[in-house]
């Protein structure tokens, strides 16, 4: 692999130790980003890929180990992780969580790129965002519907939603550029009671239309229902 595609991503509590490795790295022609607890690397991988992760033991709240073994369960992305505690004890509960490789700190830069290398040789060298998470961003427009954490991006910014108006969305989504009745609708949202003279669901409708910017990605099929567009300007 070339290195100059290399993009990895770095989960350490210590910014610091981040911030060098990420210097280091760069002047490696590899591609570095810092982030310094598991909420904030589910953040970034919600709307970026990486090649490689490189992820602390020891971290506040959830710990890599831990996050190592939810990654592995979606993902093959390649995982080297560091740890100030390197009895092979520890050693051998990374790997047996998923990890690709462990080294312990302190250690010398070389040794980590010369591992980095390593591990992006092996067969699954390409394996990026793993096709579970990647299947589960569904884009339109400037939007990303994240079907894992039920947020929307507008831009790679959070755009609020109420819960109802969110399953309103992942309904369309999910179904995109088919026709949905009201009653299909109702049937996707959760602990709705059906009325028989019900239109709160052109009214959550239209509160999304203002969300997304009245771009006519929900168009009303009259006498039917709705249809949600993924690309209104190339449907005209």
């Amino acid at each position: 692999m070339n290195t100059q595609q290399i993009k990895i991503l770095i989960i350490d509590d210590d910014p610091k130790l981040g911030d060098l490795l990420a210097r280091y790295l760069s002047e490696q022609q590899i591609s570095a980003q810092v982030v310094y607890d598991g909420k904030q690397m589910d953040d970034v991988l919600a709307v970026d890929s990486f090649d490689l992760i490189i992820l602390d033991i020891m971290l506040p709240g959830e710990d890599g180990l831990s996050i190592a073994r939810r990654l592995r369960k979606d993902s093959s992305i390649p995982i080297i992780i560091l740890s100030a505690r390197g009895e092979d004890v520890e050693k051998i509960i990374g790997l047996e969580v998923g990890a690709d490789d462990y080294l312990a700190k302190p250690f010398n830069p070389r040794e980590l790129l010369a591992r980095i290398r390593a591990v992006l040789r092996r067969p699954v060298e390409n394996a990026s965002i793993p096709e579970k998470i990647n299947k589960s961003i569904r884009p339109f427009g400037p939007f990303k519907l994240n079907l894992n954490n039920h947020v929307l991006l507008e831009s790679n910014k959070p755009v609020e939603l109420t819960s109802g108006e969110y399953d309103l969305l992942e309904a369309f989504v999910k179904n995109a550029n088919q026709v949905l009745s009201r009653d299909q609708l109702i049937d996707h949202l959760k602990g709705y009671e059906r009325s028989p003279f019900d239109r709160s669901i052109d009214v959550r409708v239209t509160r999304l239309r203002k969300k997304l910017g009245n771009n006519d990605y929900i168009r009303t099929i009259r006498g039917i229902g709705y249809m949600f567009i993924t690309d209104p300007l190339a449907d005209q």
